[in-house]
């Protein structure tokens, strides 16, 4: 096993973690939770039969930000707060301000091609790698043993750590290698002490493109590594790759002494070709040929012919069946979902069922293949003969907006009349306790549908007057009618299905619960409008209609397997251009199409960028809003992803206005767009709304000094990072006072 989801069936850690943050439970009762979670993943694969049962895969927040600590990698100035190591830890993943000082969180990017985050490691002239004292694989190695559970401690691999890491003071990944290994090797003898048979290290990054450079970087690590521990210890060490296949790295990775070697059977388009170029005798091949990160039932027969086709090059004593990734990326369980029929569950398989499912296979039982046979004798869905028309009707026009977006830029100034620097807000509005309560009621059936409407209406306009009272330009509706910007949307669209408890971690405490694409996507009514002309009816002042975009709404959730990526996004956009155009018809000025996931699913390897998804996600998004007119202006956002290198790509979405994640990664985004010459106006955000800190109007004016130095001044917005629902009122209501303020110093100026 490379890894079990860690949040807890009922979101445990969550919510355990959010009553330590607010004080209300010791660190001792949130330790006992994250154990309780543990020993839960570990009795359940010790039950399911797995023989390779990982620990040191449970986080608080996030598995690269525990290697960050493991390694002492943690910048002065979240020492010199002085907290206790788990304060410490928190105030690195989301930043501190109160008696012992004010700090930013360290920046978070998407985790290779999926919807996870992890904490950005910072590297500069104060680093020294050490191991800490009572390293955590250690502590949870010999937890689990306790319990009576042999397990393999799981680490995030050197190479990786310090490739992702961002480095300061001239620093570079070389400077560190040594005191890695030394670290690394001095783990290793202290699992070695406690009994551990094995030490599982992942490489991911081996899956992206590597230049000479960094393939010699891999090998000095790991040939010092492997004979420190192998002279030190009676480890077994296998080098786990998931998200990919190892093209650059193949011949080096197999020639090295290694007791293991991992590979991704489903991502990995050329593992099986790169497998039957040889693989080392002696050394077990984890094979993962079942799905970590989609929810469908593995197709037993299709499994058998992979694992035939492997055997023909590794013998079948040394093949261990396995996941592709981690199933950190999966819900705990199918049993969870008691509204769904017996029908639809028995098509899906979470992380629970995935454990069976590797036995099934790996034992090639006989009874569990005929069933499994009969599973997949039908379709599963048919197909809408409406969607599939307006699919075939698509043309070039349907892609291309009319006037160019210099011409609709002249046409929208005189409509809107905004001044300089407009400041707005990405969408949502805190999600107080008093609105999702009102959701849950209207839920569970206990108020009426005039109820739930007039809630949602009155805090909308309590909304807009607090915009007002704060001085915004371009004004949101709350969204307070909304538990997800991806789940919402899919409750309203023809062709999605969706679980009660099917909860995913997303970042730190942030679980998701995605949608399921069951069938072909259509929209049967109209799903923001309501909502949009109420709040504008309330105001002067344009407010924006809030969607989400196709590849966003694509990418959040779980995929069909039996129809293209791409045909699925232009499903999603027609159905999304149907509620746009029915916006702009009741009067909405301003629509904002969020596409927060658009690098997301961009293939890690860039010669695959463009043919395997820029080709149909920027299509996806045009189709969406070219057919408004030249007056509508439309927004998109993006957070929480690198840029720098799709930038004129994004350009191509031909939106209005773009606004993106910029100040948790120091606005680093803005040589992109000065290089790319961007022509869409945009709005790098100006603080992190993922912290509870309060920016000063001083902080903001100087992120917008920077913005303007690199962006000319007449296409800058001001903006948050993303949305508010999050936040508490009160720290929202003063960040965004004091970005007013800026801004108006910067209209003075």
């Amino acid at each position: 096993m490379i890894g079990f989801p860690r949040i807890g069936k009922k979101r445990e850690l969550k919510f355990a973690s959010e009553k330590f943050f607010k004080g209300e439970i010791s660190k001792a009762e949130l330790v006992k939770t994250a154990a309780d979670i543990r020993l839960y993943g570990w009795r359940k694969q010790r039950e399911a039969g797995i023989g390779f049962i990982a620990s040191n895969d449970f986080s608080f927040y996030d598995n690269l930000l525990d290697t960050a600590f493991l390694l002492n990698v943690i910048p002065e100035r979240y020492k010199q707060l002085n907290l206790s190591e788990l304060e410490t830890y928190f105030a690195v993943a989301h930043g501190y301000q109160g008696a012992a000082g004010d700090v930013k969180a360290l920046p978070m990017k998407k985790w290779f091609n999926t919807n996870y985050h992890y904490i950005v490691p910072q590297i500069d002239g104060k680093t020294t790698i050490r191991l800490a004292a009572n390293p955590k694989p250690v502590t949870e190695y010999n937890e689990a043993k306790a319990a009576g559970i042999q397990t393999v401690s799981n680490l995030i691999g050197i190479y990786t750590f310090l490739r992702l890491a961002r480095y300061e003071d001239g620093r570079k990944a070389a400077d560190f290698v040594a005191d890695a290994v030394s670290a690394y090797s001095n783990l290793a003898c202290q699992l070695d002490a406690a009994g551990a048979e094995w030490l599982s290290i992942a490489e991911p990054a081996l899956v992206l493109d590597m230049d000479e450079a960094e393939k010699q970087l891999f090998c000095k690590i790991y040939n010092d590594l492997i004979d420190k521990i192998h002279t030190k210890t009676r480890l077994k060490i296998a080098v786990q790759t998931y998200f990919g296949d190892v093209r650059d790295m193949y011949a080096e990775l197999t020639s090295l002494n290694l007791d293991g070697i991992g590979l991704d059977f489903v991502e990995g388009k050329r593992s099986l070709e790169l497998l039957k170029r040889g693989f080392p005798a002696d050394t077990l091949l984890f094979a993962g040929i079942v799905n970590g990160k989609n929810i469908w039932r593995s197709n037993y027969e299709q499994k058998n012919a992979l694992l035939a086709e492997i055997e023909k090059t590794v013998d079948a004593q040394r093949v261990v069946v396995a996941t592709s990734c981690s199933l950190l990326h999966v819900p705990y369980t199918v049993e969870a979902e008691t509204e769904l029929s017996d029908s639809i569950k028995q098509h899906l398989a979470f992380a629970e069922e995935k454990l069976l499912e590797l036995n099934d296979i790996a034992t090639a039982d006989a009874s569990a293949l005929n069933r499994n046979k009969a599973l997949f004798a039908h379709e599963r869905v048919e197909k809408k003969a409406a969607v599939q028309q307006s699919l075939n009707a698509l043309t070039n026009s349907d892609f291309n907006r009319q006037p160019s977006r210099i011409e609709r830029r002249k046409i929208q100034k005189n409509v809107l009349n905004l001044p300089p620097f407009p400041t707005t807000t990405i969408g949502s509005f805190p999600q107080t306790a008093d609105v999702r309560a009102n959701r849950a009621a209207f839920k569970n059936k206990k108020i009426s549908a005039e109820q739930y409407r007039e809630f949602n209406r009155r805090k909308i306009a309590e909304c807009i007057a607090l915009q007002e009272a704060l001085g915004l330009d371009v004004l949101v509706h709350g969204e307070f009618e909304r538990n997800d910007m991806v789940e919402y949307f899919g409750n309203n669209l023809d062709g999605f299905i969706f679980t009660q408890n099917a909860w995913v971690q997303s970042y730190g405490t942030r679980c998701v619960k995605p949608p399921v694409v069951w069938g072909d996507i259509s929209r049967s009514a109209p799903i923001t409008v309501e909502w949009s002309v109420f709040a504008q009816s309330q105001t002067q002042k344009p407010v924006k209609g809030m969607l989400t975009g196709p590849v966003t709404i694509l990418n959040w959730s779980f995929p069909r397997e039996d129809v293209s990526l791409k045909v699925q996004a232009q499903q999603i956009g027609l159905a999304i251009r149907d509620e746009v155009l029915d916006l702009e018809r009741n009067g909405i000025r301003i629509i904002q199409i969020d596409e927060a996931a658009l690098r997301e699913k961009l293939p890690l390897r860039r010669s695959d960028w463009h043919s395997e998804y820029l080709d149909w996600a920027i299509p996806a998004f045009r189709l969406v809003h070219a057919k408004v007119k030249p007056e509508t202006q439309i927004h998109t956002h993006m957070c929480y992803s690198e840029f720098g290198d799709i930038i004129r790509d994004i350009d191509a979405m031909d939106a209005d206005v773009i606004t993106f994640e910029a100040s948790r990664s120091d606005l680093k985004l803005l040589d992109a767009l000065k290089a790319a010459d961007f022509q869409t106006q945009v709005g790098p955000g100006v603080y992190d709304i993922h912290s509870p800190r309060v920016p000063s109007v001083s902080e903001i004016v100087d992120a917008l000094h920077k913005i303007i130095s690199k962006v000319d001044k007449k296409n800058v917005w001001v903006n948050p990072d993303c949305g508010l629902k999050t936040r508490g009122t009160e720290e929202t209501t003063a960040s965004l006072k004091n970005l007013v303020e800026a801004a108006k110093q910067l209209r003075e100026e």
